[in-house]
């Protein structure tokens, strides 16, 4: 099953970017909401690393998220940091509301996790409908570099006292026409140096070019479209960057 984000994986994602990490992406999409007030939807919420920090600025936010082991630690963040927000089980395909958000707010590249371009698509129109008027669509993603020069690689995590977790990654195809990457990933549960559980997982990611995500949200709709490079709005992103983020407002 691709993208499942299962058991083990959740504990790697926890373990390795827990809440309070961020990648410039936190500060960023902070300022760039600052005159929010109204609610933000924050679709593949996860275990709630972007969540809280939201919720600490004092944002009205409903979280959605495909797993149910990211939304069971996105709870605990939200017993843990005493915090509310309405999160809900749901794919970015399947999720609907009425228009009722004054920003969509995607970080860490999950929007890349869509692999289908066509999906990709009337996912994007749906956001739109899902906003009020005025409101904005924010979103950033890997620059394609990054998925080229993918190569197999192994990790491990610690924990417990006496526990790790393993990762070894595997990439299995390059679709260029498609523009999308194909990894194995092999996750591993380890106690005392015995093998407790095994997970496997298709990771899938697709990659978009500058042009081909300004021309996506402008078919959804969307007006006012800029596409930045290395968390500095406005400025025209360059092959160093290693990521860009786009942004959209609902006419």
């Amino acid at each position: 099953m691709k993208n499942k984000y299962g058991q083990l994986s959740t504990l790697v994602y926890e373990t390795d970017k827990p809440v309070g990490v961020s990648f410039g992406d936190v500060e960023y999409y902070l300022e760039r909401l600052r005159d929010v007030n109204g609610p933000i939807l924050e679709p593949g919420v996860g275990n709630g690393r972007f969540l809280i920090p939201l919720l600490r600025a004092n944002k009205t936010v409903v979280g959605y998220d495909a797993s149910p082991h990211m939304l069971e630690v996105a709870r605990l963040a939200l017993q843990e940091h005493q915090l509310q927000a309405e999160l809900v089980q749901s794919d970015f395909a399947s999720y609907q509301s009425e228009p009722r958000f004054d920003a969509i707010v995607i970080p860490a590249g999950t929007f890349q996790l869509i692999d289908s371009f066509e999906t990709a698509c009337t996912v994007l129109s749906n956001f739109y409908q899902q906003l009020n008027v005025g409101g904005r669509l924010m979103l950033d993603l890997d620059a394609a570099q990054a998925i080229f020069t993918s190569q197999p690689s192994l990790r491990k995590w610690q924990v417990g006292e006496h526990s790790m977790v393993t990762l070894a990654s595997t990439p299995l195809s390059m679709d260029y026409a498609n523009q999308r990457s194909t990894e194995l990933h092999r996750y591993e549960l380890w106690e005392n140096g015995q093998l407790q559980r095994t997970e496997l997982e298709e990771f899938v990611l697709r990659w978009w070019s500058p042009s081909e995500i300004s021309m996506a949200l402008k078919l959804a709709g969307f007006v006012n479209v800029v596409v930045s490079g290395g968390y500095e709005y406005g400025r025209a992103p360059q092959s160093s960057d290693e990521l860009i983020s786009v942004e959209g407002t609902k006419n």
